[in-house]
């Protein structure tokens, strides 16, 4: 399946599979200078890219695992949702919960894009659900 996809600044990066057995396409910042990530503070990041996702697709962005766990770098949305009738510019929001401002410079691959189905379905309203094993059993209802 193609995707079309737009650079909006023409050194925007397309988003790139790393390995053969990789789910996620990398995603990186489009920057005109570096980007300071205050603690605490959630930052829109500019990817530069918009796109035209196929109806019955949508895209999941994700932190990408190393980014996140070095830096402390989360996408407090996890995991964002891109609507196929989007065609803004993809923008990652990143959260600094590390113990200083993080300097985020130009063509740092700070996410990954998943390509997923959309389901529909029709609801069914109904006056009692089946049972099951678990029940209505919450938060930790079937151990630690």
């Amino acid at each position: 399946m193609k995707i079309p996809v737009k650079k909006l600044k023409e050194k925007a990066l397309l988003p790139e599979i790393k390995t053969s057995g990789s789910a996620g396409y990398d995603i990186a910042a489009c920057l005109d200078s570096n980007l300071e990530l205050p603690v605490g503070e959630v930052v829109l990041v500019p990817t530069g890219l918009s796109f035209a996702i196929p109806e019955g697709f949508h895209f999941e962005i994700r932190p990408r695992s190393g980014f996140s766990t070095k830096f402390k770098i989360l996408i407090p949305n996890t995991p964002g949702t891109i609507d196929s009738d989007y065609r803004g510019e993809l923008m990652v929001p990143l959260l600094n919960l590390g113990k200083e401002p993080y300097l985020l410079e130009d063509k740092t691959r700070i996410a990954q894009l998943l390509i997923r189905r959309t389901w529909h379905s029709e609801w069914e309203l109904v006056t009692e659900l089946p049972e099951s094993e678990r029940g209505a059993g919450g938060f930790g209802s079937t151990g630690f």
